[in-house]
């Protein structure tokens, strides 16, 4: 009797870790379907819509309660008549972006796409034309991969319910049970369900597929609102290959997602999820907005951008940095100046980008320093945060080193006893000392490139 019980709750268990899969796959197979998201570190996000045209942040329908009939004007105006995707593709790659994922619907739910479920889309402006083609055809021509960020929520849609977010949101459950009299969100998740199909079938091989957002709980919306189990199994039989985010509120399912996203967040140190390291990308802005904000000025310069994408790369993440575009289609020229001075720096150092990840923990950072490791070419990358004057003390690091060069030029670092006049230089017999030039070399985040041995 007792083996018969441990045989039936054993069966039980297969059957649950079964239900909970959306689909199979080994670990090895899952690291050679991300090895070129993983290898290519910094990718460009896009957040184009209605929302360029007011120009106060793409949650402006939600933050100044706007009706469908007062933002209608946005739609009636919308004529990105300087809509060039083949100069944003270039703008990309030479900032060293190596993938790109644009907003094919955003939580207002205007689609740039000509889709077959709605009129609330862009060939219905006065532009008159699916943005996406043309986007796709510009990026994969450049060599970029190709991405669709696709919002779960769409505040246009009459059958999607008012929740907590929703611009029509009111405060008690019988305010909200009034106001959704008519509302029926499995018409809704029917339509979301179809729209992924389509992007997903009309565009070819899609690379990423960006799922915003779930806010389960009280007046919020998760995995039953969206049919998330249903979705993923069809995104995984639509594109077998392609690589998707984990906001669909389903954590506890095998195979519905591939990373993790801190947003807008420097995470202290490589994301795990029960205890295990897992693939991560933080999606940043330049600004404190993701839509095109004329008025917003909190713009990052040059030195914090590449901080981001180091420290990203040094905890074993990815970068995806977003440009909204203005309403008629150009990048705004703050964004065009950072995007261009990151395609400097990185043109003489994306070797310490690229292929890299977090350091091994042999190595430790000196002060001022984030690491950089290439598995593959066994080269270690010290990025230069606060260049230091000549003496360049690495501790531990003493016959682990074959040769030092600042990699933006390669020329040779010289290792050295340190030299300090009437001074005796403390230093264990571990350590290694570079002799730095005095004047730091013209470069906003020097990079060190070391030959392990």
């Amino acid at each position: 009797m007792r083996l018969l019980l441990i045989a039936c709750l054993t069966s039980l268990v297969f059957q649950l870790q079964a239900q909970n899969k959306i689909w199979e796959e080994t670990e090895q197979e899952k690291e050679e379907r991300l090895a070129w998201w993983t290898n290519d570190r910094f990718g460009l996000f896009i957040h184009w819509g209605l929302y360029a045209l007011p120009a106060r942040h793409e949650w402006v329908r939600n933050r100044e309660r706007i009706t469908n009939q007062a933002y209608q004007k946005y739609f009636e105006q919308f004529n990105p008549d300087l809509y060039d995707p083949a100069e944003w593709a270039k703008m990309a790659k030479a900032a060293g972006m190596k993938y790109a994922v644009i907003t094919a619907k955003h939580h207002e739910g205007f689609t740039l796409f000509d889709s077959k479920y709605t009129d609330y889309k862009a060939t219905n402006t006065p532009y008159g034309k699916d943005l996406l083609t043309a986007w796709v055809e510009a990026f994969r021509a450049e060599g970029l991969k190709v991405g669709f960020y696709y919002s779960l929520i769409d505040w246009h849609h009459p059958h999607f319910t008012i929740d907590r977010i929703h611009p029509l949101r009111q405060g008690s459950a019988k305010e909200y049970a009034k106001l959704n009299k008519g509302r029926d969100i499995s018409k809704y998740r029917e339509y979301l369900h179809n729209q992924v199909k389509e992007i997903l079938t009309g565009y070819g091989k899609i690379d990423i597929l960006w799922l915003d957002f779930s806010y389960p709980g009280e007046h919020g919306k998760g995995r039953e609102d969206w049919g998330s189990v249903e979705l993923l199994k069809m995104v995984r039989d639509l594109q077998p290959n392609i690589i998707v985010n984990n906001r669909a509120d389903l954590s506890d399912y095998e195979g519905s997602w591939d990373f993790v996203t801190p947003e807008q967040f420097k995470v202290p140190k490589w994301p795990t999820v029960n205890g295990k390291k897992v693939p991560w990308e933080t999606c940043q802005t330049f600004s404190g907005s993701w839509g095109y904000h004329r008025d917003e000025n909190t713009w990052k310069d040059i030195k914090q951008l590449l901080v981001l994408l180091v420290e990203s790369v040094s905890k074993g993440g990815n970068l995806l940095l977003n440009v909204g575009p203005t309403a008629r289609g150009a990048f705004d020229y703050r964004a065009q100046d950072r995007l261009e001075k990151m395609g400097e720096w990185m043109k003489f150092n994306g070797r310490s980008i690229y292929g890299c990840t977090q350091a091994p923990a042999e190595f430790e950072a000196p002060p001022n320093t984030l690491l950089t490791y290439n598995e593959k070419t066994n080269r270690l990358y010290v990025h230069l945060l606060d260049y230091p004057l000549q003496n360049f003390v690495l501790k531990g690091y003493k016959g682990k080193v074959k040769y030092a060069q600042f990699l933006h030029d390669g020329s040779e670092i010289q290792v050295k006893k340190p030299y300090g006049h009437a001074f005796d230089f403390d230093m264990g017999d571990k350590d290694m000392n570079l002799s730095l030039p005095v004047n730091k070399p013209n470069i906003e985040i020097p990079v060190i490139e070391l030959i392990l041995e």
